[in-house]
């Protein structure tokens, strides 16, 4: 029990530090300071001010290591800490300061011209005597920055008017700094009326704004805290003052017609930058009509400007960045005497107190990116993109009431050659750039595929630490606004136009690399649809090789393909796309892994550099090497083959294990994916004994007839889909309709022999017919119980009558995202 007592009394005394300690920044920068200062001697502080001014501040870590405030230089000080006192020829404080009254103690601080006023005043009497105050007790620099007129009105009416400001500056308690917790409000002893407290992690005390620069100077009767200005009344909010305020007209219209005025009227703790009406003409006339007319527009935009925080200019003594009631954040700095917004000064005049927070006025709009449109998003580094879309006519194609995403590349990405293109190549590449949907880079997946306003589909590749559209990667930087979005991209992007069998064709260099494909009987692998990864060898690679060493590859299949498939990944993996400097391992399609990393924006494949990178085409991407991959791990049995090799490779040791073989490696690990429109019945005559049909039975399978002997090739055939959508053509809108029908082939299977029918006439035609339907009837309750595809042998079966051998469940495909339908094969 006593155990369990002792454990319950350390949680709580550790919860009330921690609670302590949050609320007593001051404290501990005071801490901080005294600790920095302790070579100078006992209860010395240090102490930064900001060169050409009197201002002085416990400085935090930041600060201090910076030797700035603000951005100003600070030069360092070395002062009493409150509370103690120096001693003739003895280092450091080592004194406490004497103890007196309220009175007497604004004479130890410093603070004489209050206790002037209060003896001028008939206070002194009441702060000489019994009781216990707070007095916030403006510094001498304090009054001499109060303006005259205030100052004469004070001084000639002392026993009303300067007794009344006095007693706005006192509390009728005692309250440390650890006890003035931020948001909190005292009652003042005139007339009740708030003081409202700020306590900021960088040890920055306010009262109504005003920074407490010397605290916790105990008296006998109370504490005196000094502060760096004259506290005046104050009992509007922030509604109230830009009601009455002539020069935030512009503001009170827009705060209006966004509903947003009222929570201003509202209990709160705000910070308003309030542009002025003349910040609201600079703006475009253009843009400002805009967002008026738009409510959803103007409630960002005012939003924008309120910080759900209060904020006064003297907590500010560097950038730091906040969150606004719009959603986005605003950096809030300072440099010297200035406040910045974003970075820019922008401040005509801070700390407006109000009853529920503080009003900065400035002399610029702050627009958020909702509030924007798409193409207004594009910043400095953005700035070629965006004018190339004006200049070309884009631009008034980005409709308001659209939405868009712009992928828009840096301003490094545009070669002298490309902004010297035809206008209307330019244009085109434009096209390529603009999203006819909007799309957030939280929504993009890997496999999706993007229509651009110039009818493109763009794919989407997304790896561990990047998104790529083909051959571009995103760099940070994307924004949402009113009408889409806009992310930012490395290069220009490049839709594929050719396959990966085209581009080697169309491509000397690869010429023997191409030859050695068709010669392993890979044409179709790099031909059909797909996604692969292909690292091509140029023909320098190749040096050495004579046409007896080819002859001698070629003849042995296996070996050929086992080289060549080591160059093959599934999956399009783009250079950029790899994160800098980190290994990746690709498993090849012969089975051994690759080694790929970047460095300095060089692809590296084992450690060999590629000389060029991310060629997209339709069905992978290609990465072109200088010399032959071959597996590090995989032995070679042939003499010939080995000589042949070490010609060819030289920056590893090939192994060398007697009649050892390669795996043979079935072309089964790939299918085809086609898309065809407006499939028609095709009838062809090539004998007047032997027909030819090909025939397509809309919902039902299709069968192909062929001579004897001949192979067939499976295809499966899923219903119609009929899309419409609307192109823009020549800057109009026209609707588009196609047809579609997806169609699966499996290339490799067993060859199939058919029955010869022989046709002639109307009447063999119909009976043909009719023993098509009987055949498409009995595989069809077959599979109608079981859903799944048949391989070509169950087909076979199943024609002659037998019961089927095994099962085999369909392959899933997807193409665009959209799943489609697919009609089984009998």
């Amino acid at each position: 029990m006593k155990i369990f007592f002792l454990f319950t009394f350390s949680i709580f005394l550790l919860s009330a530090f921690e609670q302590a300690a949050a609320s007593a920044h001051y404290d501990k920068i005071l801490t901080h300071s005294r600790i920095r200062a302790r070579d100078q001697g006992p209860n010395v502080c240090a102490l930064q001010q900001v060169m050409g001014t009197k201002k002085k501040y416990f400085s935090t870590c930041r600060n201090w290591y910076q030797g700035a405030i603000c951005g100003k230089k600070a030069t360092v000080l070395y002062e009493c800490c409150p509370g103690y006192m120096k001693m003739d020829g003895m280092r450091g404080c080592p004194a406490v300061a004497p103890i007196d009254h309220v009175y007497g103690t604004l004479g130890i601080v410093g603070a004489t011209s209050t206790q002037q006023y209060s003896d001028m005043s008939k206070l002194r009497e009441e702060i000489e005597g019994r009781g216990s105050f707070t007095f916030f007790a403006p510094s001498n620099e304090a009054w001499e920055q109060l303006s005259s007129e205030i100052h004469r009105n004070l001084v000639d009416n002392v026993n009303i008017e300067l007794y009344n400001a006095l007693h706005h500056h006192m509390v009728n308690k005692r309250v440390l700094t650890k006890d003035l917790k931020n948001g909190m409000t005292l009652v003042s002893m005139y007339n009740d009326q708030k003081l409202l407290i700020n306590h900021y992690p960088n040890g920055v005390v306010t009262v109504n704004c005003a920074r407490v620069i010397h605290g916790n100077q105990i008296a006998t009767n109370g504490v005196v805290h000094v502060i760096d200005r004259v506290l005046t009344a104050i009992g509007n909010t922030i509604q109230d003052f830009i009601e009455v305020e002539d020069d935030l007209s512009s503001l009170r219209a827009a705060a209006i017609t966004s509903d947003v005025l009222d929570i201003l009227g509202r209990p709160g703790h705000y910070t308003l930058f309030a542009p002025t009406n003349e910040a609201f003409e600079r703006l475009p006339r253009g843009v400002l009509e805009r967002i008026m007319g738009d409510k959803v527009a103007s409630e960002a935009l005012v939003k924008f400007h309120i910080l759900n925080t209060l904020q006064c200019s003297e907590a500010i003594t560097g950038g730091a960045v906040y969150e606004t009631l719009e959603g986005n954040t605003v950096e809030i700095g300072c440099d010297g005497e200035s406040l910045t917004v974003n970075g820019v000064k922008m401040v005509k005049r801070k700390d407006i107190v109000t009853s529920n927070g503080v009003i900065h006025l400035i002399d610029e709009v702050l627009i958020p990116d909702s509030a924007k449109q798409v193409i207004e998003l594009g910043g400095a580094q953005q700035s070629t993109f965006r004018e190339l879309v004006a200049q070309l006519g884009l631009a008034s194609s980005l409709r308001p009431e659209g939405q868009y995403t712009l992928l828009a590349p840096l301003n490094g990405a545009f070669s002298d050659d490309t902004l010297r293109m035809d206008q209307r190549l330019l244009k085109t590449i434009l096209q390529n750039h603009i999203i006819k949907v909007k799309v957030g880079l939280n929504e993009l997946y890997n496999g999706q595929e993007l229509e651009t306003i110039g009818g493109k589909l763009l794919r989407v590749f997304v790896y561990r630490t990047a998104v790529c559209i083909e051959n571009s990667c995103m760099v940070r930087g994307s924004k949402e606004g009113r009408n889409g979005f806009i992310h930012i991209f490395r290069q220009i992007i490049n839709p594929a136009e050719k396959t990966l069998h085209e581009m080697l064709r169309n491509d000397k260099r690869f010429s023997v690399f191409l030859s050695l494909v068709k010669a392993a009987d890979l044409d179709d692998v790099l031909s059909q649809p797909g996604e692969w990864t292909l690292f091509v060898p140029t023909n320098d690679a190749f040096k050495g090789l004579t046409d007896d060493d080819k002859d001698i590859l070629i003849r042995d299949k296996n070996a050929l393909r086992n080289i060549l498939l080591y160059h093959l990944t599934q999956g399009v993996f783009i250079g950029s796309g790899f994160e800098p400097g980190v290994t990746n391992i690709l498993k090849t399609i012969q089975g051994g892994k690759l080694y790929l990393k970047t460095v300095n924006d060089t692809l590296l494949v084992n450690e060999l550099k590629s000389r060029e990178s991310d060629l997209m085409a339709t069905n992978g991407v290609i990465h072109v090497i200088d010399k032959l991959l071959y597996p590090a791990d995989l032995p070679v049995g042939n003499d010939q083959l080995l000589t042949i090799l070490k010609k060819l490779i030289k920056y590893i040791q090939i192994k060398f294990v007697r009649d050892s073989t390669f795996k043979e490696i079935p072309l089964t690990f790939y299918k085809i994916n086609i898309i065809e429109s407006n499939v028609q019945p095709i009838i062809r005559k090539e004998d007047p004994s032997i027909t030819q049909l090909t025939k397509l039975i809309e919902g039902e399978p299709e069968f192909k007839i062929v001579r004897e002997g001949e192979t067939i090739t499976k295809v499966i055939h899923g219903e119609p889909i009929i899309k419409t959508y609307t192109k823009i053509i020549d800057g109009r809108p026209v609707e588009v309709t196609e047809k579609k029908v997806t169609e699966e082939r499996i290339i490799q299977g067993p060859e199939i022999k058919y029955t010869r029918i022989t046709a002639g006439g109307s009447d063999n035609e119909e009976k043909l017919k009719k023993l098509l339907e009987e055949e498409v009837t009995k595989v069809t309750k077959f599979i109608e119980g079981d859903g799944h595809l048949l391989e070509d042998e169950e087909i076979k079966r199943l024609l002659q009558g037998e019961a089927p051998v095994r099962k085999v469940q369909p392959t899933r495909r997807t193409q665009g995202g959209a799943a489609r339908r697919r009609t089984r094969l009998a």
